[in-house]
């Protein structure tokens, strides 16, 4: 009979670091889509057409919308913290004259992070954006392509964010971090 101690769950917690030498080893291979979160190293959720269509949608509105104001990255790893690597789907960065190329992203370079969910909306919601509040992401959009829903997160603390609002229409938002630049997201697919 074993005892409630020998019943623990042993995990082992990789630091950023741990996962760029795995990929660089060729353990992780670079078309594994996969991301760190707070040490764990998690498969992403294969991208359907409509949730790559609306990536694509989003990526070219921002891209006009923000023009030379932000950098728009899409489906590529920023680092919050020596534990976590996540990919959004899209997120607009501060201007960087070399793209980032010295380094990822980190949280006081990030304007706005997007996530667009279909199979990924629990995971989205109840782990990757807490992570981004106790980060001070300013902004996070989620949108929810199961019930065409748009929720957007204002006010990061290390207990969540401060305003949360879900809206069923869309046109409009504004970017208060853009200095109230405002996004026409009224052709987004479904939305």
């Amino acid at each position: 009979m074993s005892s409630p101690a020998q019943d623990v769950i042993r995990r082992h917690r990789y630091t950023v670091e741990d996962y760029h030498r795995m990929a660089t080893a060729g353990i992780l291979r670079q078309d594994q889509r996969v991301e760190l979160i707070k040490g764990e190293i998690i498969d992403m959720t294969p991208i359907g057409s409509r949730h790559a269509a609306t990536v694509r949608q989003l990526a070219k509105i921002l891209v006009n919308t923000a023009g030379d104001r932000a950098i728009v990255s899409v489906q590529s790893p920023i680092e919050l913290d020596d534990l976590s690597e996540p990919e959004p789907d899209l997120a607009l960065l501060r201007p960087q004259a070399d793209f980032y190329a010295r380094g990822h992203p980190r949280p006081a370079d990030i304007l706005l992070i997007i996530e667009v969910a279909d199979n990924s909306l629990i995971f989205d919601r109840d782990v990757k954006i807490p992570l981004y509040a106790r980060q001070g992401i300013a902004e996070v959009w989620l949108f929810d392509l199961g019930t065409t829903k748009l929720t957007v997160y204002r006010n990061p603390s290390k207990g969540g964010y401060g305003k949360v609002k879900t809206l069923e229409r869309i046109n409009g938002l504004t970017v208060p971090i853009l200095k109230d630049v405002m996004v026409d997201l009224s052709g987004v697919m479904g939305f």
